[in-house]
């Protein structure tokens, strides 16, 4: 038997969403096909029943409410455009119908929920790993912003956005595909199709899977991945300015080097008095 996700065996099926609203046509790419994605994870993912619709509200408050009716872990749902699509800091995530997927998938994690702040740090590790290993990207395209940006030439491609449900979690993402300039939501994003990169959408969601379930498995062991995350994020060794998080006590602008994470992925920054603080929650930008 291959390897399993907290609560059951790996098993991969294909289910249409039950969620799933009203059809649209899909202008732009095909849609995924989930018996292939299927074939393509194999018979040791740790992914299914996977599940399908064209266009749903928000995959991950669809997959909290199949949480809450009892889902297991390792359904996953996949939708090709969102209505009501989230990032952090309660924000919409913008897409357009057919250039995008939004993925959503369902774990339940052993370690302390203290520890619960890496899972989006591992989303965007997978995503990446995903990205680069499907495209063949040179080294350093694919990079990552603290905590769980997703950068294809310094540009956002990817957002991301995990949610504890009881005691599992929500891990969810949504990655620009086949975008054109005219259909980005910010100046500082792009999709595969503007970077010039290979992206069969059944192939990257795929790579993004089974990258998912190795970091994954990473962190229920270790409880947390500080060192691997050090070093694949472009934002350490960098001088920043950090937004924190309005709701935070301390709510401001910090500016300093990046010099690492702490023990629950809070980055770490240095003054220029040499004082050094973690902050949990928050924007950066890279100065230099």
């Amino acid at each position: 038997m291959g390897p399993t996700l907290a609560g059951g065996p790996g098993r991969a099926a294909a289910h249409v969403c039950p969620s799933a609203h009203r059809l649209h046509a899909v202008p732009t790419t095909a849609a995924l096909n989930v018996p292939h994605l299927v074939e393509l994870l194999g018979p040791d993912s740790c992914w299914g029943p996977i599940e399908w619709c064209e266009r749903t509200g928000s995959t991950n408050e669809d997959l909290a409410d199949r949480a809450r009716a009892g889902a297991r872990p390792g359904l996953v749902l996949v939708a090709e455009h969102q209505d009501t699509g989230r990032a952090r800091f309660d924000r919409q995530w913008r897409d357009v119908p057919g250039t995008s997927t939004a993925i959503s998938a369902l774990v339940a994690p052993d370690p302390e929920p203290a520890q619960w702040g890496w899972l989006s740090i591992l989303v965007g590790l997978a995503v990446r790993e995903g990205v680069e290993a499907c495209t063949g990207a040179a080294p350093g395209r694919v990079s990552l912003k603290w905590p769980n940006d997703v950068l294809v030439d310094g540009k956002k491609i990817c957002g991301i956005l995990c949610e504890r449900v009881g005691d599992m979690a929500v891990l969810g993402w949504g990655l620009n595909l086949s975008m054109d300039e005219s259909e980005l939501p910010v100046p500082t994003a792009t999709s595969l199709y503007l970077a010039h990169l290979p992206h069969g959408k059944d192939e990257v969601t795929a790579h993004v899977l089974t990258s998912l379930q190795r970091w994954f498995e990473r962190w229920q062991r270790t409880g947390q991945l500080r060192d691997e995350f050090t070093t694949a994020c472009d934002t350490m060794g960098r001088v920043v300015r950090l937004h924190q998080d309005v709701e935070s006590a301390s709510a401001g602008i910090v500016e300093g080097t990046a010099v690492g994470v702490d023990e629950t992925g809070a980055i770490i920054i240095e003054d220029a008095a040499g004082e050094r603080r973690a902050y949990g929650a928050g924007d950066v930008i890279h100065l230099r």
